[in-house]
């Protein structure tokens, strides 16, 4: 599969804060590919400068071998010659026309006639299930009806390259997944190029092809999900991806060991950029990878063992999330309701914890700054021998 879209040294600036900062990305026809990240990591601007609503200060984009922007030739393709469709995060549907006219807005504009008339318009409003609204305005829907009407919209004129900016975080969480599931039905349907934005991982997993990982401007993972989620290749993904919990390693005269001195075994453990050779590395794992023990011998063999004190626990219907302090560091445990409920609705905080997990679930990456540990020294006898 050849690549259809690419971005090259892309940049963008506003006065002296670089948003966008010399990024390379590539989008294969047909593939949906997800932006993810915090808020001002600059994945809002990139969309923005793929749909031609920002003017970007360097680099270059292009539409199916079609330069749409480079800065170098001056050329920048405004908004409404690049063939994109477009789903706001606001679903700025326009209040004064029917949801009729405001699917058939995008075939208007382009002059698509015949489009019109062999009954595009009632179609995409079919594929979201609102073929029953057309004749509605906007004001007379709910938010998850006005958000598939927007996505109807965006797909009607069938764009070389459809771009959504966040179109699930306006909707409650029953809404949400809903839309999300009938965004990735459409696609894997209507196999459209897609760009998506969101700051929510699940989301990101659950629709995308490809994840793009952002950090002030920059790709920090590009990756498929499954490669995402065991690999992270840095703390910044892994803690953005899930693993929350978080504990600060140091070598000891016996190995390595946690900040309260416990021993941890990293033999089958994943090790990121030679985390191993240092002498301070960070450990990151998932909520539900760290298990609840009233003793140290309920531990199965081979697990890590940390003594660890009750902070708070939550209930979440066949779960809770347990929070625990262990050598000044704390950690946050997803276990079956079934089991603990009765153990930790009798406990009070600072009872006496045993946790564990499996070292296989770890990843350890170095702390930035920290110098790689100086290699033992060698002894050679006096004959000069090692």
């Amino acid at each position: 599969m050849t690549s259809q879209f690419t971005v090259s040294g892309l940049t963008k600036t506003y006065g002296s804060n670089v948003v966008v900062d010399q990024l390379d990305l590539t989008i294969e026809e047909g593939e949906f590919l997800v932006l993810l990240g915090p808020s001002g990591c600059g994945k809002t601007t990139t969309l923005r400068c793929l749909a031609g609503l920002e003017t970007p200060q360097g680099g270059a984009i292009a539409f199916k071998d079609r330069p749409v922007f480079d800065s170098d030739a001056r050329l920048n393709v405004p908004a409404h010659k690049r063939n994109i469709g477009m789903v706001f995060q606001s679903y700025a549907l326009w209040p004064h026309m029917t949801v009729r006219n405001n699917i058939r807005y995008p075939l208007k504009v382009r002059k698509m006639k015949e489009a019109v008339a062999e009954g595009a318009v009632e179609a995409a409003a079919d594929m979201v299930d609102c073929g029953q609204l057309l004749d509605r305005y906007p004001s007379q829907l709910s938010g998850g009806q006005q958000q598939r009407v927007a996505v109807a919209r965006g797909l009607v004129a069938r764009p070389d390259l459809v771009l959504f900016d966040e179109p699930l975080s306006n909707l409650d969480a029953r809404l949400r997944d809903q839309v999300r599931t009938q965004i990735h039905q459409l696609h894997q349907k209507l196999g459209f190029t897609a760009v998506f934005v969101t700051h929510d991982q699940s989301e990101a997993f659950a629709l995308g092809d490809r994840l793009a990982i952002m950090k002030a401007g920059k790709i920090e993972q590009y990756d498929a999900p499954e490669q995402v989620f065991e690999n992270p290749v840095s703390d910044y993904v892994a803690a953005f991806i899930g693993m929350s919990n978080k504990l600060s390693l140091r070598r000891g005269h016996g190995g390595w060991e946690t900040s309260a001195g416990d021993p941890i075994d990293l033999t089958h453990a994943v090790i990121r950029d030679s985390a191993d050779q240092h002498t301070t590395a960070v450990a990151r794992l998932r909520p539900d990878d760290v298990l609840l023990h009233a003793r140290a011998d309920e531990v199965p063999l081979g697990n890590v063992v940390l003594h660890a004190e009750l902070v708070t626990y939550e209930y979440g219907g066949r779960y809770f999330d347990v929070t625990v302090e262990t050598g000044g560091e704390q950690l946050i445990l997803r276990v079956p309701a079934a089991r603990h409920s009765a153990a930790l609705r009798g406990s009070r905080p600072s009872a006496p914890l045993v946790v564990s997990f499996s070292p296989a679930s770890l990843r350890v990456f170095p702390i930035p700054g920290d110098e790689p540990a100086a290699p033992e020294p060698v002894a050679v006898s006096a004959g000069g021998h090692a």
